[in-house]
């Protein structure tokens, strides 16, 4: 259960400070190299610059690529008077030099450069107002097949004069399906994977195709555009899969076999065959021409199939499409005789069988093709060893090789075995295979078991998975080793939650009951089993199972004590620091097998901040919690039996009529534990309608009836005694408790 706690969260805050600087000497300066960038289409009359020289300039000289749009005044004011033109000049270069009142140069002249900056002042143009291209059907889908180019005179560099292309219409449009695409970046056509599959030019022959163009990546507002309109053939594709190939297996003819032929649209392409499955020896070529060839014989029993594909591609290896798959089937011929499943066929028939009953079947094989006459298989049976009590005991069906009794039941003395030879055929070949049948004792004897009564066993809970717990066995007269004695026990009554199961010895008949699912005193104390023992042969006619093939055998499950078992092995929680002494953090819980009442503790409390309720398991604060000094804090949970009392039984009833002194040792939880012994005496005498009576012929040292009472209310004051100083010791050592079968838990963590 996770815990409910409050949280504090410290956040963080962060404050940037910035200082600001004034903006004095941005415009104006000493006379030295400088670079300006002007944007292009600004109005006349804009000022640049202010130079200032030394005392003894009093005018200022400008020369260079002025263009009549560059001007400097006396006092070193530089400015344009027209508005700048990125595409007529992009860089204008000057030169600035400071002059005295005698028109002599007292400082420069130094270089000054004038960038002009691009605005989108000019849109983009198509080269051509109509283009015009072709395209074959069945073209590899994103090759480009044409492409359409449009300028811009703005610059390149920014996207002023970026250019993206797009498809805006689409003539005709099937299906609302685009056959073609464009590159936005390069304006190269190509067709999508549907205008691959789909263009035929029976269907539409041509195509007319709407692209614009627009400049600044055709993501603003302001952005210029241009189209064009693009008309496309559609010429028919000889590129195409030819028809499966039917090749004869293991043909005589001279190789290699031309088997069919593949071709591209344009000559001078390079072919060539691709296998995916890449086998040691591939027994196809192709040539130049696109002709391909079978190159040695083939054996359908080996393949009886081939699919490879012809590629074709460019003087550079590019493809020029998608390959083409080539199917070549491998047709059969009869090359193959029928083959006997074993050396030997062994079939069993039961010696009381009736007439027309079935055997068994001979399943002969042919390597040839199936369902066809190559592979059709008929039987014939051509000798029968011996010939008693007559020929002709058996017949074997045509088509399926199953065989019948044909006249008669067969006896077993007359006798054990026959031998049959069969003649298996197909329209070519013969082939002989040998078939036994053996002749069966049937199933006239039912299980017998040696003992009816396997008595009583006594087994803790706890019995180990697989324990073997009984050996059991019964005998069958019927012949040995066969269906019909081979023994199979199940068990019918006393265990139906399937805690037990039995193995059978195939050689000896012997069954080995085991533990197949834990025993549970608490769900079932006694089992009376009940066993049946079968033979997986039916019984003949007439005979049945009877008490005979059952017995019986009780078992008895004590009881172990178990430990209590938490809900869950962690338990979490989260508190803050500063929660007041007494604040509940959180409960555990657990629950005893055995159902038991169940006291908690805690372990590993070093600092002593908790406390639990013993019985409620609820965790309390008892000291105030410090996170510096512990932000993980872990503790277990010990939860405990109470032991309130306990059972004495007997482990068999073989006991000798007389008085038994049994030492009880009582211990408490304490550390180190206190304990104490006391002799508890039972008296085992004859008993008589429920009711103990002393045993004729006392004899000395055997209690009375009176003493026995005497000595049984002794022990208990002396029990009670014990329990007393146990008690006291529990609640002296502040409420430690056996930890023999507990189960520890960890509660973690507490943490801020």
């Amino acid at each position: 259960m996770m815990l409910q706690a409050q949280l504090h969260c410290l956040c963080l805050f962060t404050l940037y400070l910035t200082t600001g600087y004034g903006q004095e000497g941005k415009f104006s300066g000493p006379l030295k190299p400088m670079t300006f960038s002007i944007f292009e289409g600004q109005g006349p009359s804009q000022i640049i610059f202010q130079f200032k020289a030394s005392p003894l300039a009093v005018t200022f000289k400008l020369t260079g690529e002025t263009d009549d749009i560059f001007q400097i005044q006396p006092d070193g004011l530089l400015y344009h008077s027209k508005a700048l033109d990125r595409e007529t000049r992009a860089v204008h270069k000057l030169q600035v030099s400071a002059l005295d009142a005698h028109g002599n140069t007292v400082e420069g002249p130094v270089p000054i450069t004038i960038e002009v900056k691009d605005i989108n002042d000019n849109r983009p143009v198509f080269l051509q107002p109509k283009y015009e291209g072709s395209v074959r059907q069945n073209s590899r889908p994103g090759k480009p097949f044409m492409y359409v180019n449009a300028t811009d005179l703005d610059d390149p560099a920014t996207p002023n004069g970026e250019l993206i292309y797009q498809i805006i219409m689409q003539l005709p449009k099937v299906n609302n399906v685009m056959y073609f695409q464009i590159n936005n970046k390069t304006g190269a056509i190509s067709l999508t994977l549907e205008g691959s599959q789909e263009l035929d030019p029976l269907k539409n022959p041509s195509y007319k195709l709407v692209v614009s163009v627009e400049d600044m990546g055709g993501q603003n507002e302001h952005s210029f555009s241009d189209s064009t309109s693009v008309d496309i053939m559609v010429k028919e594709n000889i590129w195409k899969t030819p028809e499966p190939v039917e090749i004869e297996e293991n043909s005589t003819n001279p190789y290699p076999i031309k088997i069919t032929q593949v071709r591209w649209n344009d000559p001078d392409a390079l072919y060539s065959l691709v296998d995916k499955e890449k086998p040691s020896q591939f027994p196809f070529s192709i040539d130049q021409e696109g002709d391909i060839y079978v190159t040695q014989p083939l054996d359908r029993e080996e393949k009886d199939a081939y699919v490879f594909y012809a590629a074709a591609r460019d003087e550079h290896g590019k493809p020029l499409a998608f390959p083409l798959k080539i199917q070549v089937k491998v047709k059969d011929i009869n090359d193959n005789p029928p083959t006997c499943p074993s050396t030997v066929t062994v079939l069993e028939v039961q010696e009381d069988e009736q007439i027309g009953s079935s055997i068994g079947t001979l399943m002969a094989h042919d390597m040839d093709e199936e369902n066809t006459m190559n592979s059709v298989l008929r039987y014939r049976i051509v000798d029968q060893t011996p010939k008693v009590p007559r020929d002709g005991l058996f017949l074997v069906q045509t088509y399926s090789g199953t065989f019948q009794l044909a006249v008669q039941s067969l006896r077993k003395r007359d006798t054990p075995q026959y031998n049959l030879t069969v003649e298996v055929s197909d329209k070519d070949f013969k082939t002989l295979c040998f078939v036994q049948i053996n002749i069966i004792d049937i199933n006239d004897q039912i299980p017998i078991f040696e003992e009816s009564d396997y008595g009583n066993l006594t087994l803790p809970e706890d019995t180990a998975i697989g324990t073997v717990i009984l050996t059991i066995q019964a005998t069958d007269a019927d012949e040995p080793y066969t269906g019909s004695s081979k023994i199979l026990y199940r068990i019918t009554q006393g265990d139906s939650e399937g805690c037990l199961e039995i193995e059978t010895d195939p050689q000896t008949n012997t069954g080995y009951v085991k533990v197949k699912k834990p025993l549970d005193f608490e769900a079932v104390a006694v089992h009376n089993i009940v066993f049946q023992a079968e033979n997986p042969e039916p019984l003949a006619l007439g005979v049945q199972y009877n008490a005979s093939s059952s017995a019986t055998f009780r078992l008895i499950v004590t009881d172990v004590n178990e430990a209590p078992q938490f809900s869950q092995q962690v338990y979490q929680a989260k508190v803050s620091e500063d929660v007041a002494k007494g604040t509940k953090v959180g409960n555990v819980t657990a629950k005893d097998p055995e159902g038991l009442d169940i006291s908690y503790s805690l372990r590993g409390d070093k600092r002593g901040w908790l406390k639990i309720d013993p019985v409620t398991g609820e965790i309390f604060s008892v000291a105030p919690l410090d996170r510096e000094a512990e932000s993980l804090y872990q503790v277990q949970v010990v939860a405990t039996e109470v032991g309130t009392h306990a059972s004495l039984s007997t482990k068999h009833t073989g006991f000798e009529e007389r008085v038994y002194h049994i030492p009880v040792r009582i211990s408490d939880g304490g550390w180190p534990p206190l304990e104490g012994t006391v002799s508890l005496a039972v008296t085992f005498c004859k008993c008589v309608e429920d009711r103990c009576f002393q045993p004729a012929g006392h004899m000395p040292g055997i209690p009375t009836v009176g003493m026995t009472v005497g000595i049984l209310l002794s022990t208990f004051l002396v029990i009670g005694i014990i329990l007393a100083v146990v008690f006291f010791q529990i609640k002296k050592n502040k409420g430690q408790h056996n930890v023999e079968s507990a189960q520890a838990s960890e509660v973690k963590p507490l943490r801020n």
